[in-house]
């Protein structure tokens, strides 16, 4: 019993060894030329039979040696692996320059992208617990209570 179950064990782990040489293959569905925000765009099936997955940074050198552009104005998202592996579905974005992709694209994706910095700012509960202690104040009063509380007390 034992020996049947390191068998299905050892053979699972031979059919996802992380092979990243392994050649993937790419198809752009839905292609289309987006004039009014400077860029292509168009669903992507990634296929990648002896992977588990493929990174995202690996997808957009390759679509950017595709579409003879640089790798910074490619973005891909949403990419979802299909049940049993072996292909998976998102979506891809090319700019046509970087001023249209840092007005159009989301603030988070251009922080991933490295082209924004992170805004630093508190936890939304400690945002919501200063706000809180405000309105139990009127006038210039309000300020002294939104400071955070002293911890000696």
């Amino acid at each position: 019993m034992s020996n049947r179950r390191n068998r299905a064990r050892s053979a699972f782990g031979r059919r996802w060894m992380a092979d990243n040489a392994a050649p993937i293959t790419l198809r752009a569905r839905k292609f289309i030329t987006n004039r009014l925000l400077a860029r292509r765009q168009f669903v992507l099936d990634v296929l990648h039979p002896s992977r588990p997955n493929v990174p995202k940074t690996e997808l957009a050198e390759k679509l950017a040696t595709m579409y003879k552009t640089e790798k910074a104005r490619v973005v891909c998202f949403g990419f979802r692996t299909q049940f049993g592996g072996g292909r998976s579905t998102g979506f891809a974005l090319i700019y046509d320059d970087e001023a249209s992709q840092k007005r159009f694209e989301p603030k988070h994706r251009l922080v991933q992208s490295g082209l924004e910095t992170k805004v630093d700012k508190p936890s939304r509960k400690l945002r919501h617990e200063r706000k809180n202690r405000a309105k139990k104040f009127r006038g210039t009063k309000k300020t002294k209570a939104a400071e955070p509380a002293k911890k000696g007390k």
